[in-house]
């Protein structure tokens, strides 16, 4: 089967979150598998570097937007593994300091830089079989295709990575769709006026997925839903939930280049050398107490000011360090940075992100804090487990679907009833409670022996490209 994977980003060459991860996991998997499989993503500053051997491939091509065009070209690479990557060149688009944002601030044109993508991808599917485009970046791929006077358009499929994030924005500029304005409506892009990239996605795919089944049925509420629960309500009949996989290649313990030592669910002795090389690393003093980790985009979704409340209010009276690495809203990385003020001996914020910090943090940590307030898969808690580091999360979303709560006869992590500081602060305790327990080291060799490969996922979603029901 010919797929065509759409995305705003793909790793290691562009990363923000778990959508790199996870574009690269399935396409990579599904490759291994026999299919062929291609990745079409933008070709963002540093990725020629990183890729000296970039071919053009096909010409450069116009693409109008309202009444401008914008020329682009597509670069192409293949990965070890056979699989193909399509870089989409634009300078004025692309070639800048961050993906979506600089210095916190999200780009002005953010719309017409995505439209750009979503009508080069359309002009390159015909050839496809499968159209699977991942959040609003790349939803309005299936609209375009249906607008397309062809003979045959790709099943085309939508996954949501995180519905709080819609691509909304004024609705004169649907103008740089090029449709009839006919076509700007509630039963398409249109949301009280304003256009909404996710929404035509969620209205013009054939299927819909989320990234984990507890989400899947989340978002059908008002309360996870973010406005959209009525459009999805009106399409659960092609939604359906598949839980990430793990790329336990990049997330492994042993021969990982970016640890100090190897560890095995048979022979933990590396880990506690990785904790020991993580607190000299940040400047902590190194010492046989809980550290707790935790890396994360800076965002209010995250329960990071939850977090800094419970950390400011504990430390002081419970032996334990803290470790934390992430960018974004400049007040919690404020709030972050004053917390290491006040508690120089037990915190260390590194604001920003470091693959390899990421992973020393994932193995050095005792335990990993994921407080999110919604969380659509989440990746960490899942390379926490294989790590051995126990995941301290809040029961949503595919945290749930994924952390078995103490007590548990399979626990595996602390699992929050609900977010709050006093039930943060009572699972912080235990947490310090159980440390160096036999519980302790049963739910690391249980977490140890879980699995969250990609396998299953991928068998998931190629019946979801066949039209099976998953």
């Amino acid at each position: 089967m010919r797929i065509l994977q759409a995305a705003s980003e793909f790793f290691p060459y562009s990363k923000t979150g778990g959508l790199a991860d996870m574009v690269a996991g399935l396409s990579g998997a599904l490759t291994e598998l026999g299919e062929d499989v291609t990745v079409a993503t933008p070709l963002y500053r540093g990725i020629r570097d990183q890729l000296p051997e970039l071919k053009p491939f096909g010409p450069k091509f116009n693409v109008p937007l309202g009444d401008r065009e914008f020329t682009g070209r597509w670069w192409k690479a293949v990965d070890p593994k056979g699989l193909t990557i399509l870089f989409l060149e634009q300078e004025g688009f692309y070639d800048r300091p961050g993906i979506y944002m600089v210095n916190g601030e999200g780009y002005w044109d953010n719309p017409e830089r995505f439209m750009f993508l979503s009508k080069a991808v359309a002009q390159l599917a015909g050839g496809f079989e499968v159209v699977h485009v991942h959040d609003w970046q790349t939803a309005f791929v299936p609209m375009l295709l249906h607008a397309n006077d062809t003979k045959r358009i790709p099943r085309t499929v939508f996954t949501i990575h995180n519905l709080a994030y819609q691509g909304q924005c004024e609705g004169a500029r649907f103008g740089i769709t090029n449709l009839p304005w006919e076509k700007f409506h509630s039963e398409g892009p249109e949301f009280w006026g304003d256009l909404n990239f996710l929404k035509a996605g969620l209205h013009y795919a054939d299927a819909i997925t989320t990234v984990s089944p507890r989400y899947a049925k989340e978002i059908l509420a008002p309360e996870f839903g973010e406005g959209m629960e009525g459009v999805l309500q009106s399409r659960q009949d092609v939604l359906s939930g598949i839980l990430n996989g793990v790329d336990y290649d990049e997330w492994n313990t042993v021969n990982n280049p970016h640890l100090p030592a190897s560890y095995h669910v048979g022979d933990l002795a590396g880990k506690k050398i990785c904790k020991q090389f993580l607190q000299k690393d940040v400047g902590l003093p190194v010492s046989d107490i809980p550290l707790f980790g935790t890396v994360s985009r800076l965002a209010e979704q995250k329960g990071i000011s939850v977090l800094v409340e419970t950390l400011a209010n504990i430390l002081c009276e419970n032996k334990m360090q803290f470790v934390g690495l992430g960018s974004g809203d400049r007040q919690l990385a404020d709030k972050l940075n004053s917390l290491q003020k006040r508690f120089p001996n037990q915190v260390r914020f590194v604001d920003g992100y470091s693959n390899a910090l990421a992973h020393q943090i994932e193995a050095g940590a005792d335990y990993f804090v994921m407080p999110s307030r919604f969380e659509p898969c989440g990746l960490n808690q899942m390379y926490s487990l294989r790590y051995g580091t126990i995941p301290i999360v809040n029961g949503v979303g595919g945290l749930a679907d994924t952390v078995h709560d103490i007590g548990l006869d399979k626990s595996t992590g602390l699992v929050l009833s609900q977010l709050n500081t006093e039930e943060l602060t009572s699972a912080l305790k235990l947490a310090c409670g159980i440390y160096s327990s036999d519980q302790f080291s049963e739910m690391i060799q249980r977490g140890m022996g879980a699995d969250f490969g990609w396998p299953k996922a991928s068998a998931d979603y190629l019946n979801c490209y066949h039209g099976k029901t998953i």
